[in-house]
Formats: C-alpha cells, structure tokens, sequence
C-alpha cells in the first residue's frame, strides 16, 4: 500500500478546512485541521504532516507566528508550508515567497485545481530534490 501524504490545515474556519479536506481526500491525501494557530502548533509537534496549509489571520496567533515557530524547531523546520489566505497584496506575497521562504502563497478565494497543482510541485520537488 502506498503511504498517504498527511496534509494538516491551520485555519479559523471549520468551514474552510472541512472544504480543503473534502477536495484533497478525493485526490488521495489524509487531512487533518486545526482551528488556529496554537491549536495547529500543538498537532504540528505531534503529527509531523509531510505538508503544512496555514492560514495567517487567526485570532490567537497568526499564521506568521506559526511558522516562525515551525521553522525554529529543527524536528519541524523542513515540514514544507503553503500560505493560503485571504491577505492578496502582492506584497504580502512577495514577503511569503521571497523573505519568509514559504514553499507555496495561495490566495483565497482559490480553486481545487490550483491547491492541487501546488501542492503537487511541492512533492514532486521533494521526491526530484
């Protein structure tokens, strides 16, 4: 049997992550959420998903902070991480790509297709790299 790629979620919405689990399970990933940021730091720690979805406007802490703090963590730090969120400026992308390193900045509102073409350049880099 070929191992699932296990894909965690850290959202706000509930709504959101059951959408995000309801197009990736039919393409054959395992998906788990956590409604926010600290939420998703304590799953993060004990799962170790082979791929993080992070939203950055959480009320408790935001998706930046999340990922600080995954990064810091040398067990976390290659867990590879796409910003899906609502905040479109293209600078906010050019700081997620370009100063923070993200793998991936998906703006919402996004398509299944393009969450699906990105994470899947995501994991053909890992196993090609």
């Amino acid at each position: 049997m070929v191992d699932r790629k296990r894909i965690l979620c850290i959202e706000d919405e509930a709504e959101m992550i059951d959408l995000t689990r309801l197009v990736l399970e039919r393409e054959g990933f395992e998906v788990f959420g956590a409604v926010g940021g600290t939420r998703g730091l304590e799953i993060v720690k004990r799962e170790k998903p082979d791929l993080v979805l992070l939203d950055l406007m959480m009320p408790d802490i935001d998706g930046w902070e999340v990922y600080r703090q995954m990064k810091a963590d040398k067990e976390l730090a290659k867990i590879p991480v796409i910003i899906v969120t609502a905040k479109a400026h293209s600078i906010d992308k050019v700081l997620g790509l370009q100063v923070a390193k993200v793998d991936d900045y998906i703006t919402k509102p996004f398509g299944p297709k393009e969450l699906l073409e990105s994470i899947q350049r995501i994991f053909n880099n890992q196993s090609s790299g």
